[in-house]
């Protein structure tokens, strides 16, 4: 991965045209769906996936107008980041769903697992192949993550979580491969749910994420942050699980930091990775200017030296108004090259 010192990316979505999805009703839920929530696209199902393959073009283009460096498909074909592909997947019955805790206290419904966990095709090759073919860019694609799925979903049939989360590695493990064979430079495992549940992540999460990257030959990288500022409100100001990410064979770890007004020095505890910083918040939509970025990566350069730092929002920007979230990405560009420059 040919990128320069002090790269921009993001950490995966990007807001869906209000043309696409019926936004009142998407936002309305107060958690992302774990399962199917079909009821929110506006575009009738024998001309969803063009109507999805146009406003991923969108997407892409603000961007690139932005001035992002490693840039996504903005998870437009989703409605949230680990439903489209945890529904996907032998074992698991949608249509009779669980219960689980979610992060901010509610019960909410899940998948419920009931046999073996299996992938019987790849769901999201076909994604990175259009990305891909619609920019010269670095491109990211990102797939929920074994602990996070097991996490999300009510075991009726493993005799424990950690054996659940690990079928659920192996077919991430092959569905990343596909991926990285459809044209992606990066993938990313979406990971929250390991700061949402500590003590089991300390336990299996590591061997989880590891297996899930088995044999993957490109960039390997793993978000976690404290939920969307949407349903989750009082962030903490430090992880409860970080530093033992540094343990697993991923390349790139992205944190979540301009928000919770994260402690960066625990980036230190992370020697053998690159890091993803977050310089934008997702609580609040107003834009932050090219000087509040400049002093959001000075403070990471505190503790990270420049070739291993990657400029990021916190985390995904599919709650915001676009015209936010643009100018949010533009003035994250145009911090980083201001700093690229005091640098160089």
């Amino acid at each position: 991965m040919d990128i320069h010192i002090l790269p921009v990316a993001v950490v995966g979505s990007y807001p869906q045209p209000e043309w696409l999805i019926d936004r009142e009703k998407f936002m309305a839920e107060m958690t992302p769906p774990r399962v199917r929530l079909r009821d929110i696209w506006r575009v009738a199902e024998p001309n969803l996936e063009g109507a999805q393959d146009d406003a991923t073009t969108l997407a892409i283009r603000d961007m690139e107008r932005a001035g992002i460096d490693i840039v996504s498909d903005g998870e437009i074909r989703r409605e949230s980041y680990s439903n489209r592909f945890a529904t996907a997947l032998e074992g698991v019955d949608i249509d009779r769903p669980g219960e689980t805790l979610s992060r901010s206290g509610r019960m909410i419904p899940v998948p419920r697992v009931v046999g073996p966990i299996c992938r019987t095709h790849s769901v999201q090759a076909r994604d990175v192949a259009f990305l891909r073919a619609q920019t010269g860019r670095i491109i990211k694609a990102t797939v929920p993550g074994p602990f996070t799925m097991a996490m999300q979903a009510q075991n009726d049939y493993y005799p424990s979580d950690e054996e659940m989360a690990m079928d659920y590695a192996a077919a991430v493990n092959e569905e990343v491969k596909d991926m990285f064979a459809a044209g992606a430079d990066i993938v990313q495992l979406d990971e929250p749910w390991m700061q949402a549940r500590p003590e089991q992540a300390k336990a299996f999460a590591v061997r989880a994420i590891n297996r899930a990257f088995r044999g993957a030959t490109g960039t390997k990288a793993v978000h976690m942050c404290f939920g969307y500022a949407h349903s989750v409100k009082g962030k903490p100001s430090g992880y409860s699980f970080l530093p033992e990410l540094d343990a697993t064979m991923v390349d790139i770890v992205s944190i979540e930091a301009a928000q919770p007004g994260l402690d960066l020095s625990i980036m230190e505890r992370l020697p053998s990775k690159k890091v993803m910083v977050g310089v934008i918040s997702m609580g609040d939509e107003t834009p932050e200017t090219p000087e509040i970025v400049v002093g959001r990566i000075r403070a990471a350069l505190e503790h990270l030296p420049p070739e291993r730092l990657i400029v990021a929002p916190d985390c995904g920007m599919k709650y915001l108004p676009r015209d936010s979230a643009y100018l949010k990405l533009k003035a994250m560009a145009e911090g980083a090259a201001i700093v690229r420059k005091e640098i160089s």
